[in-house]
């Protein structure tokens, strides 16, 4: 897969979230009844799938920042830079739409948790590929 497919996959990833996902967690119905820990609802569901997507973003932007930092040369790391920027992002708005969607703490079965989680983790996307990509501005330069 080439990088133009990435950041096109990318892309749809991130309009797809901000398309689909805030229907999909203000949908979460209210239950009567506590949820197991071991159910799958709609919050938990969306707030793996932001983590996974920033999980993706923060391991390209660590090897856009190994291969920014060795001798392959200037701006070798770009591309990586920007793919992890843009999963990145997608993570952490996921993130923070099922956060705002959540109407119970901890263990309701709304994916708050998660929703955390994947706001920090498309945090530490985003940072790593803003580094590589002032590291290769500074090269450049």
């Amino acid at each position: 897969m080439s990088i133009r497919h990435l950041l096109a996959a990318a892309t749809a990833a991130l309009i797809g979230s901000l398309v689909l996902a805030a229907p999909a967690v203000a949908n979460v119905s209210v239950q009567a009844d506590p949820v197991s820990a071991y159910t799958l609802t709609a919050g938990r569901l969306w707030s793996v799938v932001a983590a996974l997507i920033g999980l993706a973003g923060v391991v390209i932007g660590g090897l856009a920042m190994a291969r920014s930092a060795g001798r392959l040369g200037i701006g070798s790391g770009r591309r990586g830079a920007i793919v992890a920027l843009v999963t990145g992002l997608a993570g952490a708005v996921i993130g923070g739409v099922v956060v705002a969607a959540a109407e119970g703490g901890p263990g309701t079965g709304y994916g708050i948790v998660g929703g955390y989680v994947a706001l920090v983790v498309g945090l530490i996307a985003m940072v790593l590929g803003g580094l590589v990509l002032a590291r290769s501005r500074r090269q450049a330069g």
